[in-house]
């Protein structure tokens, strides 16, 4: 009974995390699919999940066309962080940025920076898609980037997934001298990790095309 109830508190504690951490979906390694990016090192990236990176604190840099298992391997670390009950903050990048410029409207954005600042992990997903907001009396969503890493830089652990070349970062952020400042206390000393491979998402797809096409064959044959 005891060890039941131990159970259902640790559980408890980990869906309270999960929930805290922003993960909308429960990605783990176990159901990756190595085959499908064999230039993919599994060996390095099972040694990244044991999160020894985090203790160092040392950041992440994943890149590569989208589709390719980056985002699924940043979530199962996020979830394994929730599990070893190291504190984790997940967003798309968009999400992060239009979140920190809701604070400049509001008054609030010390605090927002503060607490994106926190975690112990901190997981960027997708640099490069989705449509930041702009305007003319607002800072850049480099400077707020900016702000925000400068804060973690050698002293927590960010991992961040992108779409676009390094060198494309600039024009999406808005400010490109901001952006290399950036990349030099980031990418550039940055774990980094690169997906060279075909779109999953487009494989499955088309997987299901083709099945949905097989399965209209019969029935024709069967009606004809």
């Amino acid at each position: 009974m005891l060890g039941a109830e131990v159970d259902h508190k640790r559980e408890g504690r980990l869906e309270r995390r999960v929930q805290k951490s922003g993960l909308l979906e429960r990605k783990t390694l176990e159901a990756f699919d190595w085959n499908f990016q064999p230039t993919l090192d599994k060996t390095h990236i099972l040694d990244l999940a044991g999160l020894d990176f985090v203790r160092r604190r040392d950041d992440l840099l994943f890149t590569g066309k989208s589709g390719t298992g980056k985002s699924h391997i940043l979530k199962a670390f996020a979830l394994r962080a929730c599990e070893q009950e190291i504190s984790v903050r997940f967003a798309r990048c968009v999400d992060l940025l239009d979140d920190l410029h809701a604070g400049l409207a509001d008054g609030t954005y010390p605090r927002r920076l503060k607490a994106w600042a926190r975690p112990d992990l901190l997981v960027i997903d997708d640099v490069g898609l989705g449509q930041l907001r702009k305007r003319d009396d607002e800072p850049t969503a480099a400077h707020a980037l900016f702000n925000l890493l400068d804060r973690r830089h050698g002293k927590l652990s960010t991992a961040i997934t992108s779409n676009i070349r390094l060198k494309d970062w600039g024009r999406y952020l808005g400010d490109p001298t901001i952006t290399s400042a950036i990349l030099d206390r980031l990418a550039m000393h940055a774990i980094r990790v690169n997906i060279d491979g075909p779109s999953y998402r487009q494989h499955i797809a088309k997987e299901r095309a083709r099945e949905r096409g097989e399965a209209e064959q019969e029935v024709d044959e069967e009606t004809s």
